[in-house]
């Protein structure tokens, strides 16, 4: 999975998640050169649904049955 900037140049390449404990481990590249190990608590979890709306939550529910406007 790769995570985009605005200008679509690559941010990040997730190459794997897993779950150590209660936290989620992705791992990955940044810039497509430097190894990264990121984790994420249940309590930062927390402070995302906070940003999280209804219509956002609908929204990412459907995103991966929708195509990418490059992708046309």
């Amino acid at each position: 999975m790769k995570i985009r900037a605005a200008d679509k140049s690559e941010l990040m390449e997730i190459s794997t998640i897993e779950r150590k404990g209660n936290d989620l481990v992705l791992k990955g590249k940044v810039y497509g050169a430097m190894p990264m190990t990121a984790v994420l608590t249940p309590e930062e979890a927390k402070k995302f649904t906070k940003l999280l709306s209804f219509k956002l939550v609908l929204f990412l529910l459907t995103m991966p049955f929708r195509k990418s406007k490059d992708a046309q």
